[in-house]
């Protein structure tokens, strides 16, 4: 079981993503924003953000460069979930610290997939 913060502005896909995530038996924070996101990251110290690019506040992008900067958090992996699928979107996701970039609409299953792919890298020392 991995310690997940989730943060999305959409309380439909934010529950989804929460919903999904603890069925697979992780121990999820969800926010609704990128500030927000920041702050559980260093109340909880996750093995994981998965955050949202568009929100209101501070973006997913500005909270991965954050989390980056911030030596006591920098290691944490991130996921990027986004509808912005541009070539230069997930170009900036991947300036901004990203390891993963996954597109909405997505398969949550698709989604769960992915957050252990990146767990199993961290856990590995690969992420």
């Amino acid at each position: 079981m991995a310690r997940i913060v989730v943060a999305d502005d959409d309380t439909d896909i934010r529950d989804l993503v929460v919903f999904k995530l603890v069925q697979a038996g992780h121990d999820v924070v969800p926010v609704s924003d990128g500030a927000a996101a920041v702050a559980a990251c260093r109340a909880h110290a996750p093995d994981l953000a998965v955050l949202d690019v568009m929100m209101p506040v501070m973006t997913g992008l500005e909270a991965c460069r954050a989390l980056r900067a911030e030596p006591a958090l920098s290691d944490i992996p991130v996921i990027l979930l986004t509808a912005r699928t541009q070539d230069v979107d997930v170009e900036l996701g991947r300036d901004a610290g990203a390891d993963e970039y996954v597109a909405k609409p997505f398969s949550p299953r698709e989604l769960a997939a992915r957050v252990d792919q990146v767990l199993d890298r961290r856990r590995r020392g690969g992420a």
